[in-house]
């Protein structure tokens, strides 16, 4: 497995990259045929009133992105707590796959790993775009959207550790927006026609 530690507004020591090394090896260690790749970013809050140290791991699994973050005024219990909650992430990633869905959640793997041919999708995606700088302050994604089932984005909103969650319906084409409500249960924002 692959295991990228940076540091913002704090230099990563040889103790705080061995401490990280050890605990997401730990978490990960189960998982160990899943987890390609690890990018973990750490960070201490600039405002000294505000003792806020976050750590943040983005794990990249079998075409999938499994997100975690937290934050608390020690940066080794952050550390610990982010571990914890990728381990459990990840423990109910495995279970998914051999639940009674498992043959639905294979063909999405396949679809994601490459087994289609997603040049089509990268080339459309830039398509008669011209390379120009973006407004202050807004960034821009674009990453491929391959078709899912409402089921299949639950999942991904459950893993990625976001509020919401942007996919292509599979059965009709369009770009759905899933939400987590305030007062429990989710919501799906839906284009309508005009």
């Amino acid at each position: 497995m692959k295991l990228l530690i940076h540091g913002r507004n704090l230099d990563v020591t040889p103790a705080i990259r061995e401490y990280t090394e050890d605990k997401l090896t730990r978490a990960i260690n189960h998982f160990e045929g899943l987890v390609k790749e690890a990018d973990v970013h750490l960070s201490v809050a600039r405002n000294p009133r505000v003792p806020q140290q976050t750590a943040e791991v983005t794990v990249f699994a079998n075409g999938l992105v499994i997100r975690a973050q937290e934050r608390s005024e020690n940066l080794y219990a952050s550390i610990d707590m982010v571990a914890g909650k990728l381990s459990r992430q990840l423990r109910r990633y495995k279970e998914r796959l051999t639940d009674h869905h498992q043959s639905e959640v294979q063909e999405a793997d396949v679809l994601a790993d490459g087994g289609a041919d997603t040049t089509g999708l990268t080339t459309d995606l830039l398509a008669g775009r011209e390379p120009e700088l973006p407004v202050p302050a807004v960034r821009r994604k674009y990453f491929a959207m391959p078709e899912m089932s409402l089921e299949a984005a639950l999942h991904q909103l459950d893993l990625i550790d976001h509020d919401f969650y942007v996919f292509r319906d599979e059965k009709t084409g369009g770009i759905q927006v899933l939400y987590r409500r305030n007062h429990g249960g989710f919501g799906v924002i839906q284009p309508r026609d005009s």
